[in-house]
């Protein structure tokens, strides 16, 4: 089994618009110009619509579903825009709920391939690479997300959170909606299953 000790080609997932992955951080809106507050849902929808489904995307590693959590989130945006106090926060709220919505997706798919019913059909993790991504790396991808399908969702998401988005683990904390030590518990957890999987070094967890 080939080693990876910080698997590199995860920097490398297409953001399912079409468009490579971003940097890590510009994905958080981290070293951009702030966009303006929108003033309504519609102009949330048109600032943060794509950046939504990034998220989406590279958390379900596939799009066949990536219009229904942007549809489930923007829905969710509406019934809570009263409530929203701080539209310059606008992207990290929206962000946090599509990590929701998607966590309950993986949760319902991975409960309906346990039972054999329903459930969508296998992806091509081929297609999760950017364009930039070598032959190695797209095979690297693809079998990094396959077995990502077999992780509890809970397990899944943190650990993507922190090793494909590349959050810092307070990010993680706060998109998974848990404490610190539950984030770190998870992470370290999915960590152990894939590093005995795909063999990478499993002390690279944090």
């Amino acid at each position: 089994m080939v080693s990876h000790p910080e698997l590199p080609a995860l920097r490398l997932v297409r953001n399912g618009d079409g468009r490579d992955g971003d940097a890590p951080g510009v994905r958080e809106g981290q070293g951009r110009a702030p966009d303006p507050a929108p003033r309504t849902p519609e102009e949330a929808y048109r600032a943060h619509a794509r950046y939504v489904g990034g998220v989406a995307y590279r958390l379900l590693g596939r799009d066949d579903e990536v219009d229904d959590v942007v549809q489930e989130v923007f829905v969710e945006l509406v019934r809570s825009w009263a409530r929203v106090r701080d539209p310059a926060a606008l992207r990290g709220w929206l962000a946090t709920v599509t990590t929701r919505v998607v966590a309950k997706k993986l949760g319902r798919r991975r409960t309906q391939r346990f039972f054999g019913v329903g459930g969508p059909l296998p992806a091509d993790y081929e297609r999760v690479a950017s364009a930039g991504a070598t032959i190695e790396e797209r095979a690297l991808l693809a079998q990094v997300y396959r077995e990502l399908d077999r992780l509890p969702a809970a397990e899944r998401v943190a650990w993507t959170l922190r090793h494909v988005e590349g959050l810092r683990l307070e990010e993680c904390a706060v998109r998974c909606e848990c404490s610190l030590a539950t984030v770190k518990r998870r992470i370290r957890a999915g960590h152990t299953r894939l590093a005995s999987r795909l063999g990478f070094e499993e002390a690279r967890h944090g």
